[in-house]
């Protein structure tokens, strides 16, 4: 289903450097102003879009903010869970604190925010496929972060009339996505492959994921600008799981690589199984997944094979 396109407005997208920020200002750049707030810690001044004008900044910096907005995607995060437990206050500051500011400034303005929440705030789930109403357990400072500001959206709705959407992202994949320590797990795999080292999955790879390919994303935030449906948080992922292990094995396939897949020790924390229940997103924002787990990771695989051309 084609998503909705906010137009003629003023646009901030936070992170809009990063992987998904960047993806998302280019679908609405031309379209809208579009203005970027970015550090450039993890973001990439070459992923901003021509159009767009780029505020090189902080988001704890409260003077950076642009004014006279009609929306705003925030996707600016710390989003490393291993580096919120090192640094739990840093964390805080930078997802918890620094959305209030943002909600704050939105509210004098009347401008609508759709921000990203995360899966992570469901913890080890007990059931599958999860739905919002699923109990809430997080497992680290940034899931407690972006279970606070899933929270403050609400709260900001029903209190101040704010209209504000959270997406509550399962796990987000696609071209632009770089391998790192803080990576998804296709990234890494993908360079693995590509580069003809082991495939290294943790555990017996019986974990399951929902993985979902970065258009669809972008689909589900355009769609969240212009529903009615405020006040909410919807679940964006396919509502289908597939085992890292099948995962690894699809890549070996498309990549053609001579790679092994070579198990590790599990990680200590590790969640089992995830997969999202979309049926909220799809009646109230008209969401619906329209790339496939091989047809994403073929896209990805030759994004990533021509950055290893050049």
């Amino acid at each position: 289903m084609p998503a909705c396109t906010p137009t003629d407005q003023s646009i901030l997208v936070t992170g809009g450097a990063g992987f998904i920020g960047s993806h998302l200002a280019r679908a609405v750049t031309g379209d809208s102003t579009v203005h970027i707030l970015d550090n450039l810690t993890t973001g990439r001044r070459k992923n901003v879009p021509s159009g767009a004008t780029l505020h090189e900044a902080d988001i704890r910096d409260d003077a950076a903010w642009p004014q006279s907005l009609d929306l705003i995607f925030h996707e600016a995060a710390l989003v490393s869970v291993a580096e919120s437990t090192e640094n739990p206050t840093t964390s805080h500051e930078i997802n918890v604190d620094a959305t209030l500011s943002l909600l704050e400034q939105a509210r004098t303005q009347e401008t609508r925010v759709v921000l990203a929440s995360s899966a992570a705030i469901y913890g080890h789930p007990n059931e599958t496929p999860i739905s919002e109403s699923h109990s809430k357990e997080p497992t680290s400072p940034y899931g407690l972060d972006k279970l606070t500001i899933d929270h403050y959206a609400r709260l900001y709705n029903e209190l101040y009339d704010l209209e504000t959407i959270a997406l509550r992202y399962f796990n987000v994949y696609g071209p632009g996505q770089v391998a790192g320590d803080y990576s998804g797990v296709i990234s890494v795999f993908v360079d693995q492959a590509l580069s003809g080292e082991d495939i290294t999955v943790y555990g017996d790879g019986q974990q399951t994921r929902d993985f979902v390919f970065i258009d669809d994303v972008v689909q589900a935030n355009r769609n969240a600008a212009t529903t009615d449906a405020v006040g909410e948080a919807y679940n964006i992922g396919t509502g289908e799981s597939i085992t890292i292990r099948k995962l690894a094995e699809l890549i070996q396939d498309i990549t053609d690589t001579n790679s092994d897949i070579v198990h590790t020790e599990a990680r200590a924390g590790d969640i089992d199984h995830s997969e999202a229940d979309i049926s909220k997103a799809t009646e109230h924002l008209d969401y619906e997944p329209t790339v496939s787990i091989r047809e994403g990771l073929e896209q990805t695989i030759e994004w990533y094979r021509n950055q290893h051309a050049n």
